[in-house]
Formats: structure tokens, C-alpha cells, sequence
């Protein structure tokens, strides 16, 4: 039999935090391995059982060897493994930083949801960066932190960014703080008063997600040309003209995002 592939030197010892669930382990005494995919029908392992699932008292079933002399032979999901911890470590320095935010200015002030707190929902790789919806008690924002190698301690606070998806392009504003460096930010609510909890706000921050990414949802205007002509209306001079007969508003890519619930507001912090 071959030589085994092994993922890191040595025996598996317990190291779960090294392996994915879909980690092949093979025996190092005699090299039979564990595909998860198969179980163990020798003992009663079902099919879909990840090797750092098995009782601590499993033993191959080739030579009766502990889990700890396996090591791994091939590990599928490494990689996506190291990306969850890489955005795992972000994503905690952003919600310790609007933790701050919150305790030192915000807990005290009126437009506070005492119902909800600060939490990061459904951050995933995009582009060079990750991207999620970041909650806290007085606002829901998409938020792209800088991915592995990125360094956005540069951005200018407040300079805006119009960034494409799917859906359509939304304009972001940049910023930065202490913890977690630079980012970039799009509002989606604030003030949060609609919000009864904080199941609930998770729940939109995912569906946000969800539609964010869906093509469906894409207009045919272009968004910049969007944006520049609302702020060219809001500094024109009112007309002396009769007024026009009120026509209902289409819905704005944020707000079929958002269920329509969000009001035009700046990004918060």
C-alpha cells in the first residue's frame, strides 16, 4: 500500500481544530483509513460521521489502534477551514470594536433598541475583502472588511465608493477605526426601532445576504447615474411651476434588500 499523504506531521492527537469534517484520517500503524463520506459499519458508524464525531473510545478497525495514532491522509476542506478562521478574526475585531462603540457613546442614547446588541451575520470571501451585515443596537450596515494581505488603514473616512454585485451597485462610505482598521460601509437601517429582537434583525441581515447576490433583483439604471442625479435634485432650486401629481416611488435596489423597511439615511459610524 502506498505511503499515507498526511496533512500535518505526526499523529491526529486530539488536534480537532486542525481538521475540516470532511477530513480522510488514515491509521498510521496500518493505514487503514476513515472516510467521513462512509462511516464505519464495523461499528455502527453511520455514513456522514466526520472523524472529530467519533466516541473517544473508536479504534480502527484494522488493528484496534487509538483515534490519536491516525493522521490525516487527504483533508478537503482545509482551505475553507482556514478562510472561516481568517474571517472568524476579523469579524471579531469588528464586533469588539462597535462593542466599544456602543458602551463608551451609544448605550445611553435615545434612538438605542435595548432589544438587540452587536453582531456580525453571514460574512463570506468577496472579491479581496469579506463581506457581511453587521448589526448593533442603532443600525444594520453591509460592511467589507480587507481580506488576507489587505491593508485599508489608508481609506479617507466619509470618501464614498459605489461597489457592483449581482443585484446592482451600492454606494459605500469608507472608514476606520481603531480595532479593526479600515472598511468600507453601506447603510441599510438606522435608527433600528422596527426590530423586536434580535432573531429578527439576524433573519433580515440574512435574507439581505440572499438578495444582495441575486441577479433577479437587478435594475436596468445605472446606479452611479442613480445616485449623482438624486443629489443634483436635492440641491436644485423648488420649482415656481404648479406642482406635479404625486406618482408612487419605485422601490430603490436598498430597499428591495431591506423588504422596503429601510429609510434613506448616511452609513452609521
Amino acid at each position: 500500500m502506498s505511503a499515507p499523504r498526511a496533512g500535518f506531521e505526526g499523529s491526529y492527537l486530539g488536534a480537532n481544530d486542525r481538521i475540516s469534517p470532511r477530513a480522510l484520517m488514515e491509521c498510521k500503524i496500518c493505514w487503514t483509513t476513515y472516510d467521513p463520506a462512509e462511516g464505519d459499519d464495523y461499528r455502527q458508524v453511520l455514513p456522514g460521521t466526520p472523524f472529530t464525531a467519533l466516541p473517544e473510545d473508536w479504534t480502527c478497525p484494522g488493528c484496534d489502534a487509538p483515534k490519536a495514532q491516525f493522521i490525516v491522509r487527504e483533508d478537503p476542506g482545509s482551505e475553507a477551514m482556514r478562510e472561516a478562521a481568517l474571517i472568524g478574526a476579523r469579524t471579531a475585531l469588528l464586533v469588539a470594536d462597535f462593542r466599544e462603540v456602543y458602551h463608551a457613546k451609544m448605550r445611553d442614547v435615545p434612538i438605542i433598541n435595548q432589544a438587540l446588541h452587536v453582531e456580525a451575520v453571514g460574512f463570506r470571501a468577496h472579491g479581496e475583502g469579506y463581506l457581511g451585515v453587521l448589526i448593533a443596537p442603532w443600525f444594520m450596515n453591509l460592511i467589507l472588511l480587507p481580506g488576507e494581505g489587505q491593508d485599508w488603514a489608508g481609506l479617507k473616512p466619509g470618501e464614498k465608493e459605489v461597489i457592483g454585485f449581482p443585484s446592482g451597485a451600492y454606494e459605500f462610505l469608507h472608514n476606520t477605526r481603531e480595532m479593526v482598521g479600515g472598511y468600507k460601509a453601506c447603510s441599510l437601517f438606522s435608527p433600528m426601532a422596527d426590530f423586536t429582537s434580535q432573531l429578527q434583525a439576524v433573519e433580515v441581515a440574512k435574507a439581505v445576504m440572499a438578495e444582495l447576490f441575486n441577479g433577479e433583483n437587478l435594475e436596468e439604471t445605472d446606479r452611479a447615474a442613480e445616485i449623482r442625479a438624486a443629489r443634483e435634485a436635492e440641491l436644485a432650486p423648488p420649482p415656481e411651476a404648479a406642482p406635479e401629481p404625486q406618482i408612487e416611488p419605485q422601490p430603490t435596489r436598498r430597499a428591495v434588500l431591506t423588504g422596503g423597511l429601510s429609510q434613506p439615511s448616511g452609513a452609521s459610524e
